[in-house]
């Protein structure tokens, strides 16, 4: 018998069925309507409805919706449920601390469980003498590195990369290269000090990606090169070894910081505690997110202690906090969170466990091309966006839940809970034979 949470999928009605659809017809009348209008592009696209299910509950790797449909989650919050959907652990660690105290006071009184946390995350993750700054989101991670190196070099100039996302509020969004729809809009208050660079993904790649950063960083303005060590919502692109060395070394002679935005990788997703460490690199700053708390809100941007001096040194005038940044519930969680990717090393599961599953996915799905690293999966499908959804859509209605992504949003982009039962991907695999053989 399975796990429960670990249990394979079971579709009673249809999706979405008829509780469902009356749900998202009321969220539809009330919500942005950018939601509903994306939904409209991508069936017209698609040639297949992409109405939505509304979830009802979770259990690790399984999701119910509103109909009792259940589903394997291979999608896992955007990659943030790293224990899978109500973990235990941290529900009842977020519990304890909100008997004690639900809320502190910022960055004037702190509670003891952020300090513990901070310290945590400057020990483990960063380096002697590191700081830490929590936010709520990557993105409030992402804002305060690139808020740190303005402070640290005066150089307002940003490194970016085509295919990379860092999230869409204003800093992290002028140095979205995913997507020109979601800057466009906005382009006359982002101003125009990021330069974009090609996202290397192969080896012949790496010397026209490098010439242009040196190019960039040759005008002398350039702050902060800020990169995704492999490509998350891009498709979960890997580049060369010699990649992210090569930036160290270039942000080093120029002394731009090297911001590395782990929100994806870190915390054991990418088969390790920090991807860039992986590959030998220690960043000026790390940006954690989506993992941090479990399914709790909480961010971190640890940085060393020279790259964080500036803020100091500006007298206190200048901070960078907000009213529920390092709350003690998330910081509880963030705490358990931890404590569970340790003891259960779910980073070295999830090295073991992707590679399997990669070699699996190709030796059954042989006209997919598949790529990642851990539990951190694209699989790049051919007939380009329309396709890939309509297979996202056939897979929904055998019960897996999938996303697409991609610069040009061909590929499926899985992240399951990290202490997913293999079982439940070694059936994926033919489920995603037949959605394949399906759509033409």
């Amino acid at each position: 018998m399975a796990k429960p949470g670990h249990e394979l999928p079971e579709v009673r009605t249809a999706p979405p069925g008829p509780r469902s659809r009356e749900l998202a017809r009321r969220l539809a009348a009330v919500e942005s309507p950018a939601f509903d209008a994306r939904r409209s592009a991508r069936a017209s696209a698609s040639g297949a409805e992409q109405a939505p299910i509304v979830y009802a509950r979770g259990e690790g790797a399984n999701v119910w919706d509103a109909d009792d449909n259940r589903y394997v989650d291979l999608v896992a919050g955007f990659g943030a449920l790293v224990l899978g959907h109500r973990s235990a652990r941290v529900t009842r660690a977020v519990a304890e601390q909100e008997a004690i105290l639900g809320l502190a006071l910022g960055d004037v009184y702190a509670s003891e469980i952020k300090i513990a946390l901070c310290e945590r995350l400057a020990r483990e993750l960063g380096e002697r003498d590191a700081r830490v700054m929590l936010g709520l989101s990557g993105a409030d991670a992402v804002t305060a590195a690139l808020k740190t190196a303005v402070l640290a070099t005066s150089k307002p100039g940003i490194v970016a990369f085509a295919g990379a996302y860092h999230g869409l509020s204003y800093a992290p969004l002028a140095a979205c290269g995913l997507s020109d729809a979601f800057r466009a809009p906005f382009a006359a208050q982002l101003g125009s000090h990021v330069t974009f660079a090609a996202y290397p993904a192969t080896d012949d790649a790496l010397d026209p990606t490098m010439t242009a950063v040196r190019a960039a960083l040759a005008r002398d303005d350039v702050g902060a090169v800020l990169v995704e060590p492999i490509l998350g919502r891009g498709g979960c692109v890997t580049p060369p070894s010699a990649f992210l060395p090569e930036l160290r070394r270039e942000c080093d002679r120029t002394g731009a910081l090297l911001v590395v935005d782990e929100i994806w990788t870190g915390l054991g997703r990418s088969g390790a505690w920090l991807a860039s460490r992986a590959a030998g690199v220690r960043a000026d700053l790390v940006c954690l997110g989506k993992g941090l708390g479990g399914g709790v809100p909480i961010s971190a941007c640890i940085g060393s202690s020279s790259a964080m001096a500036a803020w100091g040194a500006h007298g206190g005038g200048a901070i960078h906090t907000a009213t529920h940044f390092g709350a003690p519930p998330a910081c509880a969680a963030a705490m358990a969170t931890l404590d569970a990717l340790t003891e259960a090393r779910l980073d070295v599961r999830a090295l073991a466990a992707g590679a399997a599953w990669m070699r699996l996915l190709s030796a059954r799905v042989p006209s997919v091309s598949v790529r990642g690293r851990g539990l951190m999966v694209g699989v790049g499908v051919s007939g380009g966006a329309g396709r890939a959804l309509a297979i996202a859509r056939a897979l929904l209605l055998r019960g897996w839940l999938v996303l697409t992504g991609g610069a040009r949003g061909d590929v499926l982009t899985l992240t399951p809970p990290l202490d997913i039962a293999e079982s439940l991907l070694d059936a994926f695999a033919e489920a995603l034979a037949d959605a394949v053989a399906d759509v033409p």
